[in-house]
């Protein structure tokens, strides 16, 4: 096997590389320098280059299609995925600025067929009539011998009605047209391919000409593919390839001659000089002259389908679209395909898109994507982190904040907050318990009087004096000041909405509502002992926007889904249903910025049905309730990226407690791979099951519950337990290696207390 110097990129670019998301992702890392290079191109520094489910071109506007770089990805060729991103990215660009066949002319006469050149057609062909049928002489119809013959000779004879009939035709082709419509009337679909196939060479070579990089990469590019393009081809299909390579400077005429049919190769002979003078041009219709005299030396050849003697209009039809196909098969193979240049009908979609979508402008200097469901989708998943578990494997995660129109909804989920807490005998004030009266003293072991050894103040003889020197000393030389995280994860899907059986034997959906109940007495336990704490829910479904209402997400969803289906078909299902994060507080949000999202949520957990009543009422103003739907979780992504953010926190004690109410989507191993190297890290990982026995297989450290007085109260507990044992700095069993004895005290409220409490 023959060595490379370069290793092919389909072999260094595995399959989930190619994936649309990834090559978005892609695109917006060199989007700057793309949007630079078109700046400069156009001399505009107004001019905004943008993603898009559809190609657009227009004043101040460029629009990209992200799957022409995924078909790029696609190629077999001695490049890098950099290189092609950055090269595909600027090809387009090019013909997006410069491809523009909106002028109107009249139909050339010298397009047009002479009878010369129906002489020229090959053998079995039909030649047009050269000469006017001979007419019949009306003077031989009368016998001048007969009465009344006289009287019909002074009639005036209708020689024009001939004329009159033709008249037509010789008006409408003085009439100025599109250039594509030009094209096929003189030529057939034929000339408009070889046409489109000549004119992407030459806006190449002189677009791109001061850019050697990239024209090395497009030729690495297209000398990959074309062997096979010439071995698969028709002789047309070869001429038409063999022109473009030639043009475009990718190959020379010896090596593409050798790769083709006799005839062909012949026909490429004759085409030399109207080949040269094609890169000499800078008008389309110049060009497009010139495609026409190439595709007749192409028929002098019998590249061209022949006539048959009787041939109707469904059978030119026919043959004029194998033509074509010929052409526009063959060439695409190589090159990269733009839609402004693949066919007339992508061309007139790609100008009629540019007055149809609507781009969300963004800020002067900025690359930005298109306004459209669909893209917008598209952007937010290739934008995403992956993240990797300790199994190697990856995977996209949304990051959102949590959208903010729950918080008209805290009123009343403050006073049912108030009314759950005293029903389950969760304790809402002085949370922190004996805790408090040990952090504090931990953090006054760890600060210094305030004078060290170098303070020269005229009171330091009164402090040796009375022997504050040597405490001074004992403060500096024990820095045990402790510092402490924990992450709350919260299962956001649907089924914890549905209705579970309580202790009173009565059905209620308890599940979301406890554990929120249960993350906002965390939220104050750690605000009373000043410990860094965030919460997230996490899900799978659409993901929805911090700004978002019931009636903007389900607008959203329904306009990116259908978009989706069209343009990516089966991918559009992941696409749509992705594995999301939504942060309700983070580390770095105080906790009254969060007070009225958590309890606005409590209210639509504990009342769904309410909720969605007045979410009825004001779909505009009410939160997005159709965002908890009933999708399989991976909870392993969820987790990992958690424990991410939480190392990130210059912490010394970290601590992750994971709440779910069923078994992962993902893998089981996976989750408890991954947090037993959570644990690894250092930190504390805690698995609370709602009647679900998954958390015994994943984590070392469980517990299941089976109701809401119960779930609360182990969430507060199993916390406060776990920074009891860091304070203490003994080991020991904790409440999660003792689910048996729940009945114990375990703070100012246990689960024995609670149970008598409601009891009661």
């Amino acid at each position: 096997m023959a060595m490379r110097d370069k290793s092919i990129l389909s072999e260094v670019l595995p399959p989930d590389e190619r994936v649309i998301e990834a090559v978005v992702a892609r695109y917006q890392r060199i989007a700057p320098a793309v949007l630079r290079f078109a700046r400069s191109i156009a001399e505009d520094e107004e001019l905004q280059v943008r993603l898009g489910s559809q190609a657009a071109a227009s004043a101040g506007d460029i629009v990209l299609d992200p799957r022409v770089f995924q078909a790029a990805y696609a190629r077999s060729a001695p490049v890098t995925p950099t290189e092609v991103a950055l090269t595909s990215a600027l090809h387009e660009v090019v013909h997006m600025m410069t491809t523009n066949f909106e002028e109107r002319r009249p139909v050339p006469k010298s397009w047009l067929p002479t009878p010369e050149d129906q002489a020229k057609l090959p053998l079995g062909a039909d030649p047009e009539p050269t000469a006017e049928p001979k007419r019949l002489d009306p003077m031989g119809l009368f016998d001048f011998d007969e009465p009344g013959v006289e009287e019909l000779l002074d009639m005036e004879l209708n020689d024009d009605e001939p004329e009159d009939v033709a008249q037509p035709t010789l008006a409408a082709a003085d009439q100025p047209v599109s250039l594509l419509d030009a094209l096929n009337e003189a030529g057939g679909g034929a000339a408009e391919a070889l046409f489109l196939s000549i004119e992407d060479a030459r806006q190449e070579i002189q677009q791109l000409a001061p850019y050697a990089g990239v024209r090395s990469v497009l030729t690495d590019l297209y000398r990959a593919a074309s062997p096979d393009a010439f071995r698969e081809a028709r002789p047309l299909g070869q001429f038409a390839l063999a022109c473009f390579m030639t043009i475009g400077g990718y190959s020379d005429r010896d090596m593409l001659q050798r790769r083709m049919a006799p005839h062909a190769a012949a026909a490429l002979d004759d085409a030399a000089g109207w080949l040269d003078d094609v890169m000499r041009q800078t008008e389309p219709w110049e060009v497009a002259g010139i495609a026409i005299e190439l595709l007749k030396i192409a028929r002098i050849h019998q590249l061209v389908t022949p006539e048959g003697s009787k041939e109707n209009s469904a059978t030119q039809k026919a043959r004029n679209e194998a033509d074509k196909q010929a052409i526009a098969e063959t060439v695409d193979a190589v090159r990269i395909v733009t839609p402004t240049l693949q066919d007339m009908d992508s061309y007139e979609q790609t100008r009629q898109a540019s007055q149809s979508v609507s781009a969300e402008k963004g800020k002067k200097g900025e690359a930005d994507h298109a306004g459209d469901p669909a893209t917008d989708q598209l952007v937010r998943v290739s934008e995403a982190p992956t993240v990797y578990l300790p199994t190697g494997q990856g995977g996209k995660l949304i990051v959102e904040r949590f959208p903010h129109a729950f918080r008209s909804m805290s009123m009343d989920g403050r006073d049912m907050l108030e009314q759950a807490a005293r029903q389950w005998g969760v304790a809402q004030r002085r949370v922190s318990g004996e805790l408090y009266p040990l952090f504090l003293a931990n953090q006054r072991r760890g600060l210094r009087t305030g004078f060290d050894a170098g303070d020269l103040s005229p009171y330091t003889a009164l402090l040796l004096g009375a022997g504050l020197y040597e405490r001074m000393f004992e403060r500096r030389d024990l820095p045990t000041r402790r510092s402490y995280g924990v992450s709350l994860l919260v299962d956001g899907s649907a089924s914890m909405l549905q209705p579970r059986p309580t202790r009173g034997g009565r059905k209620a959906p308890w599940a979301l509502a406890a554990a929120t109940l249960g993350a906002w007495t965390l939220a104050r336990l750690c605000d009373e002992l000043q410990i860094e704490f965030e919460v997230a829910l996490f899900n799978r479904s659409f993901v929805a926007k911090d700004d978002d209402t019931e009636a903007s997400y389900n607008s959203r969803r329904a306009d990116a889904t259908g978009a989706l289906r069209r343009s990516q078909g089966g991918n559009a299902e992941r696409l749509t249903r992705t594995v999301n994060h939504y942060l309700l507080k983070s580390f770095d949000d105080r906790w009254r910025q969060a007070e009225d999202s958590l309890a606005g949520l409590f209210f639509m957990a504990a009342d769904p049905q309410d909720a969605a009543r007045k979410v009825r009422l004001d779909r505009t103003g009410g939160p997005p309730l159709s965002m908890f739907e009933k999708a399989a979780n991976v909870d392993e992504y969820n987790l990992a990226y958690a424990a991410k953010r939480l190392a990130a926190r210059h912490v010394r004690h970290r601590i992750i407690v994971v709440l779910a109410d069923g078994m992962t989507r993902g893998s089981v191993n996976d989750l408890a791979e991954c947090a037993h190297e959570v644990e690894l890290g250092g930190a504390t990982v805690l698995g609370i099951g709602i009647g679900d026995d998954t958390v015994r297989a994943a984590y070392s450290r469980h517990q299941i519950v089976e109701a809401p007085e119960t779930l609360a109260a182990a969430m507060v507990d199993g916390v406060r337990s776990s920074l009891l044992k860091t304070l203490a700095g003994t080991a020991g069993d904790g409440w999660w290696l003792q689910a048996s004895r729940s009945t114990a005290p375990a703070g100012p409220t246990s689960f024995a207390q609670t149970m008598r409490s409601i009891n009661a």
